[in-house]
């Protein structure tokens, strides 16, 4: 298993970004300015694109996982990867994800706590409704972690 940082051509990966993050123009918003690694284990297996926010902030703008290799914890790895080789140069590390019962208990096992919340993000950024685990995606809840 090894974590590859992508520094080119990151749209490579499209079609793992776009599990996280389903509408393309949002992904161009944070890409080309993030830190991307895929984590290959005899092929890629999951990815993360890390932003610099300032003041000590580290956010996760996304964090896909192939499908069929999904509950291995391949994610995890990635995030404690981020935790160890940021500590020292972030205090925070941060995520905003959709009120879904599918991602919100994986990033409190990772250690992550609720933060704030941003009010209709979804149904005021994209240009359709996105569902996760059958319940519309409406508020952006951020959870945060120290580093």
């Amino acid at each position: 298993m090894a974590i590859i940082e992508v520094t080119e051509n990151k749209k490579q990966y499209l079609d793992l970004l776009l599990l996280a993050d389903e509408q393309e123009d949002m992904i161009d918003r944070y890409l080309d300015k993030g830190r991307m690694y895929v984590l290959d284990d005899n092929g890629v297996k999951s990815e993360c694109v890390i932003t610099d926010e300032g003041n000590g902030m580290l956010e996760i703008k996304n964090i896909a996982t192939v499908p069929e290799y999904q509950g291995k914890g391949y994610a995890k790895v990635l995030i404690d990867f981020v935790v160890k080789k940021y500590s020292n140069q972030y205090t925070v590390l941060q995520v905003g994800t959709g009120d879904s019962p599918l991602t919100i208990p994986f990033y409190e096992k990772c250690g992550f706590v609720r933060s704030h919340i941003v009010r209709n993000f979804f149904t005021d950024n994209y240009d359709h409704p996105i569902f996760e685990g059958g319940v519309q995606l409406v508020d952006m809840v951020y959870l945060q972690r120290a580093l």
